[in-house]
């Protein structure tokens, strides 16, 4: 039995709970998927202290090149409350057109339309004048510690090079071919602890509260604007996300304040010059005495969070127009090219080869009853059987 159809594909998928960190035998069914296609299919457990340990999957199809990537994830982020849904969240049931279940758009529907595709042009073409890999991570909606980046590391330490690669996240907004995501935008996120000194509210004088300090810091890193934004990106943006004193009181000024923020930021920056502008706003801002009339400047630490995502823009003509065209002679619109949204493991993949994004819509991922309709899963499939062609064609003109 080939896995030329994408909605068995996914139900199969579906029906394995793997919420992350585990595995839920979805790695498995995909292992059955690809192995009768002649995919060697390989499982690579990945491990550190501190984080759960990952099952990861990688299969390749061919030895030599031109070599197209497909990477996914088949972990799904937990169902919530499981009563609340229409259907019961890991049973794939369909209805009124549309196939429900966790994981359903982000991403196993992807992987579902991909598997089908290759299987289809397998059939129809014989093996690839090359190689075409997938690259399965169960850690896309975990820490993304022991996921995609170990095994890249993992595959290159073997050999294994690329040319391309497409992710198959849910890329598109309203319709199936509005949107291909070129490249994403870096996202850096920091902490600021102010120091003050607690005492009683009505004796300000011999307190000094930090919360006026830390007003006026995070009003610096969030006025003026970062940039106006760039060719192809959208302007920085930071948010402050969170502001903690820890008070259970209403008569004490607290002895500290602490403040989280994350600045999603275009090609302007990098993150050691973006890191340096924040330095710069709070240092001028702890020397205002605005908030603080009298007191000396705001004594302040801050800690960035480890592993910070770089912005990136792929330029690659073949693997774009391969997939543009595809998107426009099976959907019937020239897709939109991107670089909004989230990060992504692309942010890992593009160290190693172009890569895009492209898959279904995205307007129910994460949600309760989240879901498909069946006949995107039939377009997808044939947008990528089609971009599988022409990409091929392409690169190896």
């Amino acid at each position: 039995m080939t896995a030329t159809d994408p909605v068995a594909n996914l139900q199969t998928l579906i029906r394995c709970p793997s919420v992350t960190p585990a595995e839920g035998g979805a790695l498995s069914a995909l292992d059955a998927m690809l192995s009768p296609l002649g995919f060697k299919v390989d499982k690579v457990k990945a491990t550190e202290a501190g984080t759960p340990d990952i099952e990861n999957l990688y299969a390749r199809l061919g030895s030599d090149g031109p070599h197209l990537m497909f990477a996914g994830h088949t972990d799904v982020v937990p169902v919530g409350d499981e009563a609340a849904w229409t259907h019961p969240p890991f049973a794939a049931e369909i209805s009124g057109g549309e196939l429900f279940g966790r994981g359903a758009v982000d991403m196993k529907g992807g992987i579902a339309c991909f598997v089908a595709a290759v299987s289809r042009y397998v059939e129809r073409h014989g093996n690839p004048k090359g190689s075409i890999s997938l690259l399965i991570t169960g850690d896309e909606e975990g820490p993304a510690i022991n996921g995609t980046i170990k095994l890249l590391q993992w595959a290159a330490q073997r050999g294994e090079r690329w040319d391309a690669c497409l992710v198959g996240e849910p890329t598109n907004p309203d319709a199936l071919g509005d949107m291909i995501k070129i490249g994403r935008r870096g996202s850096l996120s920091g902490r600021i602890t102010v120091h003050g000194v607690q005492g009683h509210a009505a004796y300000p004088h011999l307190a000094d509260n930090p919360v006026r300090g830390m007003l006026q810091l995070t009003s610096a890193l969030m006025h003026p604007p970062f940039d106006k934004g760039t060719e192809n990106f959208q302007p920085s943006n930071l948010e402050v996300t969170t502001i903690d004193v820890g008070n259970p009181t209403t008569n004490v000024i607290p002895a500290k304040a602490a403040a989280s923020f994350n600045i999603r930021f275009n090609d302007t920056w990098t993150v050691d010059t973006l890191q340096a502008e924040i330095l710069r706003r709070l240092e001028a801002a702890a020397k205002n005495g605005t908030l603080r009339p009298g007191r000396e400047a705001v004594r302040y630490d801050i800690a960035w969070a480890d592993r910070p995502s770089h912005v990136f823009l792929t330029r690659n003509n073949a693997l774009i127009a391969s997939l543009s065209s595809a998107v426009e002679s099976i959907a019937g619109k020239a897709p939109k090219l991107s670089t909004t949204g989230g990060t992504s493991d692309a942010r890992f993949i593009k160290d190693y080869c172009p890569v895009v994004e492209f898959g279904l819509v995205g307007q129910t991922m994460h949600m309760v009853d989240e879901r498909v309709a069946v006949s995107d899963l039939e377009t997808l499939t044939q947008i990528y059987e089609t971009f599988i062609e022409r990409w091929f064609a392409n690169a190896g003109a």
